[in-house]
């Protein structure tokens, strides 16, 4: 058995990792989550899987694994595998209704928001938000799910003729929409639940703002290293200790109206940055991999 399974479903988002492994002599084996598993028998694929299972994965399949991995990656911990981001953590990375509530439990700043799981009840939770306002899958990837509405009535007539985003759990956010200063929100990345980088994402407007290699090409994002003020770092860092993320990105915005920073989204599919040697002078799957050997060598112990 080798030492390491990475388990993802995206053509090509990983084949950075991939090679940042091969750089650094890790042997490891690539698995797709197709097929079919025993829940009464540990067949774990090796003792450290690494969890690469995105939320957009429900855009590239209608048969999307989100589900059926949580399952899958909690069976594997039962039979003492080292799951890195784990079942709990693509949990919270499916639900930002539970992540906005982690986060303001920690007593952070987040977009002023409603959950519902009818659409009747989207126009109520409107009134209480107020306009201009989005309207979000609960699971979503890749900016999927999201639209603007301006006024009462624009939203009433979505929900009439059913025009609203969906969600694959039937979960809708109902936020307000926040000018962002500067037209850019920040994506802190954390490893180990510490301060790995930041970069600076712009997408004009946008609200894909996916920073990998395959994502980027032709998007017109634009992206930049930049250090965050060590408040800023600080939150993260807890954010990161409260979901225990492996690694993970934590997507932050300053309200151009009060100059707030609010916390609106962890991403537990951290592809990292598209170009890292340009964007940071440094490429983030070294330190990854080593992460990764180190938890294997734990397991070995």
């Amino acid at each position: 058995m080798t030492d390491l399974a990475v388990l993802y479903e995206h053509p090509a988002w990983f084949k950075p990792l991939f090679a940042a492994l091969d750089r650094h002599g890790v042997e490891y084996i690539a698995l797709h989550p197709h097929g079919a598993w025993d829940p009464s028998t540990p067949t774990p694929p090796a003792p450290v899987v690494l969890n690469r299972i995105a939320m957009s994965s429900f855009l590239r399949a209608d048969e999307h694994p989100i589900f059926h991995t949580m399952a899958l990656l909690d069976h594997w911990r039962r039979g003492g595998v080292r799951v890195v981001n784990g079942a709990d953590v693509l949990a919270i990375d499916a639900s930002k209704a539970r992540q906005l509530s982690l986060i303001a439990g920690l007593g952070l700043a987040i977009p002023e928001t409603r959950v519902v799981h009818r659409a009747a009840d989207v126009p109520a939770a409107a009134e209480q938000v107020g306009f201009p306002l989005v309207v979000k899958a609960n699971i979503g990837g890749s900016g999927a799910g999201i639209t603007r509405f301006d006024n009462m009535a624009e939203l009433r007539w979505a929900v009439a003729e059913r025009q609203l985003p969906t969600s694959v759990d039937g979960v809708l956010l109902v936020q307000d929409y926040v000018p962002v200063r500067g037209g850019a929100i920040t994506r802190i990345e954390t490893l180990d639940r510490r301060f790995l980088y930041a970069i600076e994402v712009a997408g004009g407007g946008a609200f894909d703002l996916c920073p990998a290699d395959a994502c980027v090409e032709g998007s017109g994002i634009a992206m930049q290293a930049v250090q965050p003020a060590p408040e800023l770092i600080e939150a993260a860092e807890a954010i990161a200790r409260a979901v225990d993320l492996d690694v993970g990105g934590v997507e932050v915005m300053v309200d151009d109206r009060d100059g707030v920073a609010r916390f609106y989204d962890i991403n537990a599919l951290s592809n990292f940055v598209a170009k890292p040697m340009d964007v940071l002078g440094w490429d983030p799957h070294d330190r990854l991999v080593d992460y990764l050997v180190a938890r294997i060598e734990e397991a070995r112990a």
